[in-house]
């Protein structure tokens, strides 16, 4: 059994730390030891990988970690080496390296950071294997980080795919759960969110269950959990407007219904439970298809952005004043077509310092491909209007809408 079976998902960083870790195990299969960093956002398991590192090598660990004033940090880093080298082969581990000083990223020259540079070059021939873990690996000094001292820097990104589902089933089965919870989809919703992230929600749902004198966590419970500590939406105690519900409801509907025509099963829920503080609603989508950049995709993205808009026009004959955010990024989605893209033609495209007719003609051609694109939307939804209004119907009775509840309703027509 290895000690990175700890670890859950990241199937391929754990294969490379393996490998690397033979070379500690076995120096003599090697010239010599090396250098590692994990680095990747707060809440990843970068320690956790660490240790199971240190474990699964079996050496000796020093570990340092920033919990000693400026100055005397710099005499710990220097004592710790010469531990390190005097036990022959051990581990020296720089536990979150990038907080060892207050620098910034114009000013990486501390003397913690020169003093782990030279306590690296000192152990070349040694055999000291340099282990360390950082948040931001930009705020490190270049020379730090240049082959020969960093040999190896691992990224470690936000789970994803199967790697979520295992780490959402994993902490699931921590705690008693119903069998309704579907570890997909909610994986599916936290798509961008850390480890630490996951598993806060998973102690959330179970909260939400105990209070409600449950002792099993169900799927409405982790939705909840979702909006809650993700999205920063919780159910709302106070009874809203339901004048305000439902313009959120329409909106928010337009959304669906024209992600769920262009990019069939994108939208992972809807709720008109919005952020804190506001009226907003909330329609989480995933799509595959946005690591694609074509022509036609981002059209279709333009769609479903100004599908609040349209949907408040076609159902309630109003325009949208809440829809700011929307247009902000549909209009830079077009501006990037018309002007970097040269998606319409090439006699917008700005090289120096554009003529002012220039401009005007890029502006004109800007807002032209909007008001197409917006009429594109009102066609899909007014297409599709049993499909709207019948969301609309589900969203103001239910407040919050999964994927399951989106399929059921559009199966149904």
């Amino acid at each position: 059994m290895s000690k990175f079976d700890k670890v859950i998902g990241y199937e391929d960083i754990k294969a490379e730390l393996i490998r690397i870790c033979d070379v500690v195990k076995n120096p003599e299969k090697y010239a010599k030891l090396g250098v590692l960093m994990l680095w990747g956002d707060p809440g990843l398991g970068k320690s956790l990988m660490a240790q199971c590192f240190i474990e699964e090598s079996g050496c000796k660990s020093f570990t340092i970690r920033k919990d000693k004033p400026d100055g005397d940090l710099v005499n710990v880093i220097r004592d710790v080496f010469e531990k390190a080298k005097a036990e022959g082969r051990a581990i020296v581990f720089l536990d979150d390296l990038d907080k060892f000083a207050n620098e910034d990223n114009q000013h990486p020259d501390a003397e913690e950071y020169v003093a782990v540079q030279a306590c690296i070059d000192t152990c070349k021939d040694s055999d000291v294997f340099v282990l360390a873990t950082a948040n931001d690996k930009w705020c490190l000094p270049d020379s730090l980080l240049r082959s020969g001292r960093f040999d190896k820097v691992i990224e470690l990104e936000c789970p994803e795919g199967e790697d979520a589902v295992k780490l959402v089933k994993h902490y699931l089965s921590q705690k008693k759960s119903m069998g309704d919870v579907d570890a997909v989809e909610i994986a599916r919703i936290m798509v961008g969110q850390s480890c630490a992230d996951l598993e806060t929600v998973v102690n959330e749902a179970g909260i939400f269950a105990g209070f409600d004198g449950r002792d099993k966590i169900n799927h409405q419970d982790m939705l909840r959990a979702c909006m809650r500590m993700i999205f920063e939406a919780p159910e709302y105690i106070r009874v809203k407007d339901y004048q305000v519900d439902k313009y959120v409801a329409v909106h928010e509907s337009g959304h669906v219904v024209t992600n769920e025509v262009l990019f069939p099963g994108s939208v992972n829920f809807v709720s008109v439970c919005g952020y804190i503080g506001s009226n907003a609603g909330v329609t989480n989508v995933y799509r595959e298809a946005d690591r694609e950049r074509s022509k036609e995709h981002m059209e279709r993205y333009v769609i479903c952005k100004l599908a609040g808009k349209a949907a408040t026009e076609v159902v309630l004959g109003l325009s949208d004043v809440g829809c700011s955010v929307d247009m902000g990024k549909a209009f830079c989605t077009v501006a990037e077509l018309v002007e970097d893209l040269c998606a319409y033609g090439f006699d917008t495209y700005v090289r120096g310092k554009p003529s002012d007719a220039l401009l005007m003609k890029k502006e004109q051609l800007i807002a032209a491909q909007m008001n197409s694109l917006y009429q594109q939307s009102k066609k899909i939804l007014m297409e599709n209007r049993v499909f709207l209004d019948n969301v609309i119907e589900a969203l103001l009775e239910k407040k919050t809408l999964s994927q399951r509840d989106i399929k059921i309703i559009r199966d149904s027509i």
